[in-house]
């Protein structure tokens, strides 16, 4: 929408004509469903005589008073943005206005339990949405002092980012609430959360003294599942490494933590006031590979209330080094503050993956990538952004030294707080405590985009003995950049347990596109050779014939968790990139997944293989090789131990490949109950993936489904009731999902997200070609007509790709030549075509 869509030109601009001194926002939440009373003050300085604009989109604007006088509320606001003429060098500005709620997860979220019909209110700000809720200069370098006063139905709890107030009563049920004035913030983590949330509350004393009180919130409905004093503990330890590393005390006044519905991010960092999603509310079993994640993102929002919220990035180009650094800094305290010592397996295993893939897409970009707008800002919360990034800075601290890494950071907090800054004040603090110029090393490896590969290359002679050792470092001709890498070179050898256990480590700087390695001349060559051993630095890596060989039959006998994880990367890219074949990989899987102990690696791995033979393998042998993945997952899941987490996650796999009538029969006799596995129970979610995979089977129809639902009459259900709805493999019923996301703009969030998963569900993909056109010809008028959340759900979740064949990609290059703009909506469809492309050539390789 004309208007919507901030310049960085234009944030540069009106940066330079003001100074935001404070927010006084009063919300009325008591008047209807649909739109909520928004009155903003904002004061603050300007050029004399200037013109400017301030950000608010509203359903109705009421007044508009600057400086005391009254403008004319239609000329100036479009609904959009309100312009403001002849500033004087200090301003009042007063807007009174109705906002409207949303159920896509952006502004002010609204949302009815439908187990008690209770109604549920969240902010979600960024990038630009607080707006949504107030009148605002929406940029991150025009930090205020806020304060909210709400009124609200008097049994709710009303949280902003200071310390809740007492209410006072308001009349007819209601009762207002006064913030006191925030610290000085950014707009986009100010926050608002309101309902009738159940609460956990407990205390804990930072580093310097302060009582920081403590909150954990949950809907009533959910409550009795809320293991608030886990989530506590895991607070606690965090608090207390980063107050140790950075130096600095926690900076703001207490510390909220608030799970909330249909969230469409794992979390939001608000200033003393952090939002997660409700997944991380375990109301069934749930992998250990979850439960991590959620204590990864504990720590990683805790970590940005220093970085990010004490300082924060002056513009979004800066945008990665505030989510990569909370990435490292939470992975960092995971490994080393809590129980999850593994966390940097994970991070290998997930993280990196995730960057790798995104680094090798048309899309890529340098991790300080060029911000032009709002549209830009919003495409690049991507792998680059968080993972890359995250995976860089790990390089970062390896290549001037742990300690030296935290030094700086603290000296950089204590310089900066309360400030806005730029990737070069956090490299200038660096340099001071490291004694290495950072210069160069930032130019390629942050202004510049693609993954480098490394190859070992090793001459023996006939004893065994390494007369050469080199490493190999290429790049894609389109990102030649060669980069320098501080990384470790592992040695792994076969004990007398028949385990390969690291007998050798060397680390070393590695440059331009051969670097030897003398110290290794004369060592006994070792069965296993790992470069990049540890995983210090970001690079693709291929292991030398022998070590494949060895890796191929001998994965599992890897003692390190690490190590593992390293070597089902490496044959995971060389499969990608179609140097492995496709039913190699399979074979590398189910010959070595059985024993892995962890639970991330296990997920990733199981999604690798069960990916590999949907859409890698050749067609001609891709049946039967699916077929083969599945009765496989089926046996080890028999054969796994008890209750484990293993035994779950072979389950929930099997489930959701299986196809055949056998398979279909296994699946069936789980869920009633006939067929029982030791220590397994089909709880609710679970029993709701093997229900799914009965309708795409077609042994299970909307009756059933409708069943389920009454027996689980929750947001959840709901959630899963619609994706198995979508997932019916009919005409008919394809058509109802896609009509019930594109012809009506209804859904709410989780809904869009669930119906599109099970709409691409299929055992036929034939059943999606009819959507191809459609695809199509639908995706101009809703990028255009939703909000990019809901507009980024559809463009990728139904795109067609289960068909994965050269008519879809021809077609979608076919609309790419045809519609040169808009950026936003070109980028999400270049990936799209970027999966089926390379699908295409793993398939060919498969097939030689």
């Amino acid at each position: 929408m004309p208007g919507e869509n901030l310049t960085r030109i234009e944030a540069t601009e009106r940066a330079a004509l003001v100074t935001v001194a404070s927010y006084n926002v009063v919300l009325d939440l008591t008047t209807g469903p649909t739109t909520f009373g928004s009155t903003t003050t904002v004061r603050f300085s300007a050029t004399a005589g200037a013109s400017t604009f301030i950000d608010a989109i509203t359903a109705r604007v009421y007044s508009v008073t600057l400086n005391g006088a009254a403008l004319d509320a239609a000329a100036v606001s479009d609904g959009i943005r309100i312009q403001l003429h002849d500033l004087q060098a200090e301003n009042e500005l007063v807007v009174v206005a109705d906002a409207l709620y949303t159920n896509t997860g952006e502004g002010l979220h609204r949302f009815v339990d439908p187990v008690d019909d209770e109604v549920y209110l969240y902010s979600q700000f960024e990038v630009p949405d607080s707006r949504r809720v107030f009148a605002v200069f929406e940029q991150p370098d025009l930090k205020a002092k806020f304060s909210f006063t709400v009124t609200a139905p008097r049994e709710w709890q009303v949280v902003s980012n200071s310390t809740t107030p007492t209410p006072i009563d308001a009349g007819n049920g209601a009762s207002t609430w006064a913030f006191e004035p925030t610290h000085v913030i950014s707009s986009y983590i100010t926050a608002l959360i309101a309902g009738p949330y159940a609460v956990v509350r407990s205390e804990l004393t930072s580093s310097d003294g302060r009582t920081i009180p403590l909150g954990v919130f949950s809907r009533k409905s959910l409550s009795e599942y809320l293991d608030a004093d886990y989530i506590l503990a895991k607070t606690r330890q965090g608090f207390a490494y980063y107050e140790e590393k950075f130096g600095y005390a926690y900076p703001f006044d207490k510390y909220d933590q608030l799970f909330v519905p249909e969230f469409n991010a794992g979390a939001m960092e608000n200033a003393g006031a952090v939002t997660f999603t409700e997944t991380y509310i375990f109301r069934s079993k749930v992998t250990d590979a979850i439960k991590e994640r959620r204590v990864v993102t504990i720590l990683h929002e805790l970590a940005h209330m220093w970085f990010g919220d004490l300082v924060t990035m002056t513009w979004w180009n800066d945008l990665w080094l505030n989510e990569s650094f909370a990435e490292w800094a939470s992975t960092i305290a995971t490994a080393e503050a809590t129980e999850w010592h593994e966390a940097w397996t994970t991070f290998a295993v997930m993280e990196k993956s995730w960057a790798y893939k995104q680094d090798q897409l048309p899309s890529t970009h340098p991790v300080v990538a060029t911000i032009r707008d709002l549209d830009d800002v919003l495409v690049n919360f991507d792998g680059i952004t968080y993972a890359k990034g995250g995976s860089v800075l790990k390089q970062l601290a390896a290549w001037v030294g742990i300690d030296a890494f935290f030094t700086g950071v603290g000296s950089y907090f204590q310089k900066h707080q309360w400030g806005n800054t730029e990737l070069r004040d956090l490299l200038v603090e660096l340099e001071l405590a490291s004694g290495r110029d950072l210069g160069e090393w930032a130019a390629l490896w942050l202004e510049t985009a693609g993954v480098n590969t490394l190859r070992p290359e090793i001459t023996v002679d006939a004893a065994g003995r390494i007369t050469g050792f080199a490493v190999l470092q290429s790049a894609a001709a389109e990102y030649p950049t060669l980069r320098p890498h501080r990384l470790a070179i592992g040695f792994y050898t076969f004990n007398d347990a028949h385990q390969l256990v690291r007998t050798h480590r060397v680390e070393l700087d590695v440059d331009g596109p051969r670097t030897d390695v003398p110290a290794l001349v004369g060592r006994d060559r070792a069965d296993l050779i790992l470069l990049n051993d540890d995983d210090l630095s970001y690079a693709k890596v291929r292991l030398d014939p022998a070590s494949q060989a060895v890796a191929l039959e001998h994965l599992a006998e890897i003692s390190s968790p690490l190590a593992r994880a390293l070597v089902w990367g490496s044959i995971w890219d060389a499969t990608r990139d179609a140097e492995t074949t496709a039913r190699d990989f399979v074979r590398l899987v189910l010959n070595n997944v059985a024993t892995e102990t962890e639970s991330t690696t296990l997920r990733t791995v199981l999604g690798q293989v069960v990916l590999t033979a949907s859409y890698y393998v050749a067609q001609p042998h891709r049946d039967a090789v699916t077929t083969e993945v599945a009765d496989a997952l089926w046996t080890l899941a028999l054969g796994a131990a008890a209750g484990s987490d293993a035994q779950f996650q072979f389950v929930k796999f099997f489930a959701a490949v299986a196809a055949t009538p056998a398979q279909l029969d296994q699946v069936a006799a789980l869920r009633s109950g006939e067929t029982l596995l030791e220590g397994l129970t089909v709880d609710t979610d679970l029993a709701w993936e093997l229900l799914t995979a009965l309708v795409a089977g077609g042994r299970a129809d909307a009756t059933e489904i409708d069943a389920a639902l009454d027996a689980d009459n929750t947001a959840t259900g709901a959630q899963s009731a619609a994706l198995a709805r979508a997932a019916l493999p009919t005409a008919e019923g394809k058509q109802a999902a896609w009509s019930s996301l594109i012809d009506v703009d209804t859904a709410a969030t989780t809904i869009v997200r669930t119906t599109a998963a099970g709409f691409l569900r299929v055992n036929d993909a034939k059943l999606l070609e009819p959507f191809v056109t459609t695809y199509f010809d639908m995706l101009q008028a809703v990028w255009e007509a939703r909000s990019f959340s809901i507009g980024e759900k559809l463009v990728i979740g139904l795109y067609p790709a289960p068909l994965n064949n050269q008519a879809l990609a021809d077609a979608t290059q076919a609309w790419l030549d045809a519609n040169p703009e808009p950026a936003a909506l070109r980028r999400l469809v270049v990936e799209n075509l970027a999966g089926v492309e390379r699908s295409l050539r793993v398939q060919a390789r498969d097939a030689e």
